[in-house]
């Protein structure tokens, strides 16, 4: 990228939209499921049009405006709108409670909410008096209620106005710098209360800059944007597929994914690591129905780990052997994809070797890459050019790093963000005088200059014998099997560790059925012993190859599937373990009961 080319707010990436003379540059569904267009000229109008309406109803520079909505057309509008006239958003995830959004805008200070749907709208009018809103906007034009503002009164005859450009307009969105407050995005993690991270412009235009530098992504690519605009990954991704000049389809419901990739046939792909889980234990637990296509499946696995570092690397094996499996096995999993991408990024969480290798293993390199909410977001990323299968790449060339005495991954460089919003105390806990970020995370430096990513530091267990466990790669070795959907592993302060077990359910009730075991429910299915003895037999693959004080002596598999809806994974599916730790305190505690007599780790 060119000094002249380089972006030094988000609104210069918005005019770069504008200016991309794209037919097509967005795609979203109607009601009846049709694909349809929206130019980079309607792009232009309607964020203009939504712009000088916010400003009608007060919002002024620096203002903060929420965002409550899934992934669709209006949520990009909206995001540049709020932008262009220099306020900034705070995006919301609807899978929230109306109680819990309404202490993150009363924290924000929002006056006015931008909502997808008429139940979006319920559940906030409902805590409206727990706020400072004074105007709730709603994208669907459909059973409007009273008062809601139709988001399209907001868009007038935007679209009647075609490639014209408003000098005065153009102007407000060029007088934004790169100190401005962009967005607010709050962040509770797997632990703690939420925090709202400030995110400047300047922040995330250096993370644009860089963070793909190594791809190459153009014009003729597509992406289907289905993770949670509200977590700074998808969002990051859709900037960066914007200012390439690249498609973006709106897929606001996750069940109309494996269809969206059908129709759309993507070129890229960005997952969190559980997206790539459950399609692995989809394309197995379909290949266990047919004893033939089960050998099938493995004779192609087992060519196709030969070939696994070429594929990492970016390249086609030419072996006649790995033709044949691509043929006969892999082809059909990049079909699920929609059979044209190219690029398969994962991030949010650690993958997983085991993981890595099997996606390798059929012809997929799903290249791993970190960062946080807090650094807008990536500090380091694998590439067809640099890459390195079990690290999250080499570092971001705009960003510095140090590793503390006891492990912690400490940054700093443009995109780390400004602070926490009114929490002038946790910003001074993570940021010291010279601007260190302290991330939170254990990794290390290889010798090359490729990441590793071991654990979160608040997340590692420590055995009453002092020894330290990192959870995550153990859990990620368990999760390869297709029985188990999640783990989690307890222990801390105790003489060893154990394991909670949710199960991949359709799986367990598929393997169950093949065994004759017939049970009520959920509990007695978890609770029969021929089922407890497979989960010990998966347990103890796990166990092999770890140090004995990080073996899981104890397990119990629970009776739920753990989900975001019912709280125990976040947004970006990852383990709430204080919430998991508090729901299952009493299976833990019996698993612990004989503590003092049993054989420690």
């Amino acid at each position: 990228m060119t000094t002249s080319s380089m972006l030094k707010t988000v609104n210069d990436l918005f005019l770069r939209v504008a200016a991309a003379a794209n037919p097509r540059a967005v795609l979203w569904q109607d009601a009846s499921g049709q694909w349809l267009p929206i130019s980079s000229d309607q792009m232009y109008q309607r964020v203009r049009a939504l712009g000088l309406a916010l400003q009608s109803w007060g919002v002024r520079q620096g203002d903060r405006v929420a965002l409550v909505s899934e992934n669709r057309w209006e949520w990009a509008v909206a995001d540049f709108a709020i932008l262009a006239i220099g306020a900034a958003d705070v995006p919301v995830y609807p899978t929230l409670t109306g109680e819990q959004i309404a202490v993150l805008l009363k924290d924000a200070g929002c006056k006015v909410a931008i909502v997808s749907t008429r139940q979006q709208f319920d559940k906030l009018n409902a805590v409206r008096g727990e706020t400072d809103l004074e105007r709730i906007v709603m994208m669907d034009s459909q059973d409007v209620p009273a008062g809601a503002t139709p988001f399209s009164e907001a868009m007038g005859d935007a679209d009647s106005r075609g490639a014209e450009r408003d000098a005065v307009f153009d102007a407000l969105v060029r007088a934004v710098s790169p100190a401005d407050l962009a967005t607010l995005i709050y962040t509770s993690g797997t632990t703690g209360e939420p925090k709202g991270v400030m995110l400047t412009h300047g922040n995330i235009a250096s993370n644009q800059n860089v963070c793909v530098a190594d791809f190459d992504i153009g014009p003729t690519d597509s992406c289907i944007s289905f993770l949670p605009l509200s977590h700074i990954t998808a969002r990051a991704l859709d900037y960066v597929l914007f200012g390439r000049g690249a498609q973006i389809a709106y897929c606001s419901q996750f069940d109309r994914l494996p269809q969206s990739m059908k129709e759309v046939r993507p070129t890229v792909i960005v997952g969190v690591p559980r997206v790539y889980e459950k399609i692995r234990q989809e394309v197995e637990r379909r290949a266990s129905l047919s004893p033939v296509k089960k050998r099938l499946l493995a004779r192609a696995l087992k060519v196709g780990a030969r070939f696994g570092d070429v594929v990492y690397a970016g390249k086609k094996p030419k072996a006649m052997q790995w033709k044949l499996a691509d043929k006969l096995v892999f082809a059909k999993v990049r079909e699920a994809f929609g059979g044209r991408v190219r690029i398969f990024l994962s991030g949010g969480a650690p993958l997983g070797v085991d993981t890595a290798k099997w996606f390798a293993s059929v012809g997929i390199a799903a290249w791993e890459g970190y960062g946080l909410t807090e650094t807008s977001p990536v500090i380091a990323l694998n590439s067809p050019k640099k890459q390195r299968m079990g690290s999250v790449g080499p570092l971001m060339p705009n960003v510095e790093l140090r590793i503390a005495e006891d492990g912690e991954l400490l940054v700093r460089g443009p995109s780390i963000f400004k602070g926490y919003w009114q929490k002038p105390e946790a910003t001074a806990e993570c940021i010291d005088a010279d601007g260190w970020f302290s991330t939170g995370d254990i990794g290390r430096l290889d010798a090359d200059g490729f990441l590793y990513i071991t654990d979160r530091k608040k997340e590692l267990l420590k055995t009453s014998g002092g020894k330290l466990v990192a959870p995550q790669p153990i859990e990620n070795k368990l999760k390869v099997n297709l029985l188990i959907a999640q783990a989690a592993l307890v222990g801390d302060k105790h003489k060893f560790i154990s394991a909670l077990i949710s199960p991949n359910f359709a799986a367990l009730e598929s393997w169950a059925k093949q065994q004759g075991i017939e049970a009520g429910n959920r509990a007695a299915l978890v609770a029969d012993v021929r089922v407890v003895a497979r989960y010990e037999a998966i347990v103890q693959e796990a166990n092999a190859g770890l140090a004995n004080f990080e073996t899981i002596k104890r397990f119990k598999v629970v009776a739920e599937e753990w989900t975001q809806v019912t709280g125990e994974l976040t947004p970006s599916m990852k383990l709430k373990r204080r919430t998991i730790n508090e729901r299952y305190a009493s299976v833990v505690a019996a698993l612990y009961a004989d503590e003092a007599t049993a054989h420690g780790g």
